[in-house]
């Protein structure tokens, strides 16, 4: 086999459909584009939420209300079962340190400890937020939870 001589699949290519020659091919005059109108038009491409001209849907229903969606805080998640696998005995457990093991891959988001797994190292964690159960194990292995 040859770069020259490959070929696609049988029937994977079909030929393009060549509208607007002549009457007897079924795609003459208007071309599969019905009689005349603003989609009949050579480049006209509409928006999905076009009504023709008259207001649109979205800007007739009343706007009300407040979403508190911009100024939710997002927290990157960390578990104790990888804090203990990646951590050894008296070290400090921070965002830099979480980025540089790779348990946390974004610098921008707050990081939140989960109290999933056992701890047995004393170590020092600081972060923006504890679960009670993950605050609880750091300070029974002997470890302090500090908030930033």
């Amino acid at each position: 086999m040859n770069l020259n001589n490959i070929k696609p699949a049988s029937g994977s290519k079909r030929k393009s459909k060549r509208v607007g020659r002549g009457e007897s091919s079924g795609w003459g005059k208007f071309s599969g584009r019905g009689n005349n109108g603003q989609k009949a038009r050579s480049g006209a491409s509409l928006h999905p939420a076009f009504e023709g001209g008259q207001t649109p849907y979205f800007r007739r229903i009343p706007k009300k209300g407040f979403s508190n969606h911009p100024f939710k805080d997002i927290f990157s998640e960390v578990n104790l079962v990888s804090i203990e696998e990646r951590f050894s005995e008296g070290e400090t457990v921070n965002k830099e340190s979480l980025i540089a093991k790779g348990i946390v891959r974004r610098r921008s988001l707050k990081v939140k400890i989960l109290g999933r797994g056992e701890l047995t190292k004393k170590l020092t964690v600081v972060a923006d937020k504890f679960s009670k159960s993950a605050q609880e194990k750091i300070e029974a292995a002997k470890g302090k939870a500090e908030l930033t």
